[in-house]
């Protein structure tokens, strides 16, 4: 790591030193970001770690889902059980992967009807994605439970006035084969995007291969979705979303020699969204009302095979979430911006689990559940002479099962105009609900939970250089979490463990002329908290130390492109679940390169082609899954 700390001070202090002027820290300054706020706000007022990643940036990074976005970001881990197409989880600033919300359009996505409340990230891709936000740290004040860690919010692109059509087409390693075909513009008061895409591979062992597994496990991945706005009025209009997804992935055990040839995972997804919007008293009082609905089916079946004769399993999976938001920005008094709103949530679940193998049959029946959950929420923004800002807010929770919780946040900046200096802090507290299943599990459950709770803050300083597209930001942030669910003696769900994580964010990037550079650094410390004595607190799993990402485009004339990547991930523990007990490892530190180029013949028509994983490193995220080796790639983008 001395090494990596040593590059990247040569890198910062190499562009402060020869990169010429140019005026644009302002448009940095200036960028509009919602999620932190609930309300279009200037970079330069929010008091939050943001990270902002747009269509421009994935199409020039050649990032083909969420998965690849994500894994650049500062603050972020992930971890993939085998490969792309995998159920893929992220760890935010190290608290737990059910401690981050994520949000598609307004609609949450967490999945119900997982034991913990997580999301699956393995299915989303970036077709459709306008631009995706990451605020870090706990963000419930705003967006209640599931965002002790922070909120992820994906917002997707909508139809313009000039029509856009587009084919995508691209081919590489691994049979893999990915299209989208896109249709956006207007029509009067009617603006619409429609998308659809399909992706699969034949992919590599789900089980690591380096220890004999050879069996291969595919996937493939058919989604749709389509945006319509009714502008029917000056100041109303009514958007429609609708998206649909359906995947299919091979398996593998979990184990050393996990190889299983008739272990299939199947989902299905359906979202909708319906969302009115007015403007009222000359635009000084914005109402959003909203309606969103989201279901999903998952089945995964192993069937006895040559190796596993005695060994079977059908697990099935159904949760949904209903959900009605009414949202409204006040804009009557100067310098003021005043949020409230109420939002109410359903959320149901059913599942089944049947298994055979050597020590006989056995089920498990989760009987379908539901809980309600309705909040309140109030925030203001205070603005003082374009140089001190001021975001506070207070939310009070209602959940069916454990009662009330109250949140609140606390977020001043200062922005010094004279060095084009940023320092901003963010305190507050978060929730986290417990899961249907953690509530009614017949065998696991207990009613009498009460929610994970947590406090966390950070403090950061950037600094903007006026004279180029250049800044440095330096992020401090700490979180304890305490109640948090785990499991008595006889295996009951029960509030008894806390866990600690701090660390911090180093990012420097700059843009000057056609030469791009970028840099990120994370350390962050996770622990289990639970232990009095520090002698015995303990590393969280997964979770590593030190990451370091690095990148740098160079663009030829506006027609032909090359970037050059490279990701290290420090050393982290895992367990070996086929031991009793469970052994904790430690998994190697591995450093990736991909290299990418992109050549644009006209306004239209352009090829482009990528090779990741470069000296082809054998690594793994999770003990004994698989990851890919040397790929390459080559596509093609036509636009008209």
């Amino acid at each position: 790591m001395k090494n990596i700390f040593i590059f990247l001070f040569v890198l910062i202090s190499f562009q402060q030193s020869i990169f010429s002027q140019s005026d644009s820290a302002k448009s940095i300054l200036n960028e509009i970001i919602v999620t932190a706020t609930k309300s279009e706000t200037p970079y330069y007022a929010i008091g939050n770690s943001v990270s902002v990643i747009t269509s421009d940036i994935i199409k020039q990074k050649q990032l083909k889902t969420i998965v690849d976005v994500l894994k650049e970001i500062p603050g972020l881990s992930i971890t993939q059980l085998g490969g792309p197409g995998k159920h893929t989880s992220v760890f935010m600033r190290g608290t737990n992967s059910n401690h981050t919300l994520v949000i598609l359009d307004g609609v949450e996505l967490n999945d119900p009807s997982s034991p913990s409340n997580a999301f699956d990230f393995s299915t989303l891709n970036v077709n459709d994605i306008s631009r995706i936000e990451i605020v870090r740290g706990s963000q419930s004040t705003l967006y209640g439970s599931d965002a002790i860690g922070g909120v992820i919010n994906i917002i997707t692109k909508k139809g313009s006035t000039l029509p856009q059509f587009n084919f995508e087409g691209e081919a590489g390693s691994n049979n893999y084969y990915r299209s989208s075909l896109s249709a956006l513009g207007s029509y009067e008061k009617i603006n619409y995007s429609i998308y659809a895409s399909r992706a699969s591979s034949k992919g590599i062992s789900a089980a690591n291969s380096i220890y004999g597994n050879i069996e291969k496990d595919g996937f493939d991945n058919t989604s749709f979705a389509s945006n319509i706005e009714y502008h029917f009025e000056k100041n109303w209009k009514v958007e429609f979303n609708y998206k649909f997804l359906k995947a299919n992935t091979d398996l593998d055990q979990n184990e050393k020699f996990g190889d299983d040839p008739n272990y299939n995972f199947k989902q299905e997804e359906q979202m909708f969204k319906i969302k009115v919007t007015s403007f009222q008293f000359d635009d000084l009082w914005k109402q959003e009302l909203s309606t969103s609905f989201i279901r999903r089916f998952s089945n995964a079946i192993d069937l006895p095979d040559a190796v596993n004769k005695m060994t079977s399993s059908d697990s099935y999976n159904n949760g949904s979430r209903l959900k009605i938001d009414w949202q409204n920005n006040l804009f009557v008094f100067q310098n003021n911006i005043i949020t409230f709103g109420l939002d109410s949530e359903v959320e149901s679940a059913y599942s089944s689990y049947f298994s055979n193998s050597e020590w006989g049959p056995f089920n498990s029946i989760f009987p379908k559940q539901s809980t309600r959950t309705t909040g309140a929420y109030l925030q203001n923004q205070f603005e003082y002479d374009k140089s001190f800002f001021i975001t506070a807010g207070l939310r009070y929770d209602l959940h069916k099962k454990f009662g009330s919780v109250t949140t609140f946040r606390f977020s001043p900046v200062y922005y010094l105009k004279s060095t084009n200096t940023k320092f901003r802090f963010s305190y507050g507290n978060g929730f986290k609900a417990p899961s249907l299943y953690y509530l009614f599990d017949p065998s696991f459950g207990n009613p009498d939970l009460k929610p994970e709770k947590s406090k966390s803050w950070d403090f950061g300083v950037e600094q903007f250089f006026e004279n180029s597209n250049h800044s440095i930001s330096l992020t401090y942030f700490s979180t304890k979490i305490e109640d948090m669910f785990g499991y008595d003696k006889n295996f009951k769900t029960i509030n008894i463990s806390k866990a600690k994580t701090s660390g911090i964010e180093l990012i420097s990037k700059f843009m000057f002329d056609n030469f791009t550079v970028s840099a990120n650094y994370t350390y962050t410390f996770a622990i289990d908290d639970y232990e009095k004595s520090s002698e015995y607190k303990q590393e969280l799993l997964r979770r590593p130390k030190n990451q370091f990402y690095f990148y740098t485009n160079y663009n030829f004339n506006n027609n032909f492109d090359f970037s050059f990547s490279l990701k290290y991930v420090g050393k982290r523990f895992d367990k070996d679940f086929s031991t009793f007990p469970a052994k904790r490892i430690t998994l190697t530190d591995y450093t990736l390169i991909n290299l990418n180029t992109n050549y644009k013949f006209n306004d239209m028509i352009s090829i482009y082609g990528r090779i990741e994983n470069l000296f082809d490193k054998n690594y793994e995220e999770v003990l004994y899954y698989g990851t890919l080796g040397r790929t390459f790639y080559i596509g093609l983008d036509i636009n008209y």
